[in-house]
């Protein structure tokens, strides 16, 4: 599996930008995707994931409301819609895939397949 991440930049704090992942390679129902975001001195910490087969979405407490995951399964494509965002935004976004059920959605290890990261900054 590869993964291209596109669609980084800056924006003012309340303001929306969209995130792609495109994905090439087999089997692609049978992964799930997610996003993480890496800030300077800190862990990469997860964002949301999707299951690509399902759909189905999960989202971590400090973005839940804000970002929103999909996929288009006919682009092999997953977006990732930040709205209302704020300085505490600002990092180096990551797309990522792993087998569904495979390890836990939230740790960086339990994906085997990262894309290159994309920069966000969200100035005040």
């Amino acid at each position: 599996v590869q993964l291209q991440a596109s669609g980084g930049g800056l924006v003012q704090a309340g303001g929306s930008l969209n995130l792609s992942c495109a994905a090439s390679g087999r089997f692609l129902g049978t992964y799930e995707m997610a996003w993480f975001r890496q800030a300077p001195g800190k862990e990469r910490e997860f964002a949301g994931s999707i299951n690509w087969s399902s759909g189905n979405t999960i989202y971590a407490d400090s973005v839940k409301g804000r970002f929103t995951i999909s996929r288009d399964n006919a682009k092999n494509t997953v977006y990732l819609q930040m709205s209302s965002l704020k300085p505490e935004d600002t990092a180096v976004y990551y797309c990522a895939a792993r087998v569904a059920g495979v390890g836990v959605f939230m740790l960086p290890g339990s994906y085997a397949y990262w894309g290159q990261g994309t920069q966000v900054t969200v100035s005040s």
